[in-house]
């Protein structure tokens, strides 16, 4: 199997959060988010907890009546992490549009 660089998986991990921060607060289980991303899902699997280790997503091992699952593991964006991302799409939105109505002023 080749070797992923590190530039790569941090791509990844970005696709990741990406996807969790659109469907939050929902949350997916690994072989979910590994198919949206088109990846094997244990390489997702190391991706999910390495980004759990930093606290930027959250492992949610119980299902809704608090039985705890014996294989399967689903994930969400930490609120932490979610706050910071709409914080930044509300800046991107707020540049976009301004030079938006720039361009549209010529």
């Amino acid at each position: 199997m080749p070797v992923i660089s590190q530039k790569k998986k941090d791509k990844i991990a970005e696709q990741i959060l990406h996807h969790l921060f659109e469907i939050s607060p929902e949350s997916k289980f690994t072989s979910d988010i590994a198919q949206e991303i088109a990846r094997d899902e244990e390489f997702i699997k190391v991706i999910l907890q390495e980004l759990q280790k930093k606290s930027l997503i959250v492992l949610i091992d119980k299902n809704q009546e608090g039985t705890k699952y014996q294989k399967r593991q689903r994930w969400r964006l930490s609120q932490q992490a979610y706050d910071i991302y709409k914080k930044h799409q509300r800046a991107f939105s707020q540049v976009h549009s301004t030079e938006q109505a720039e361009e549209d002023s010529f």
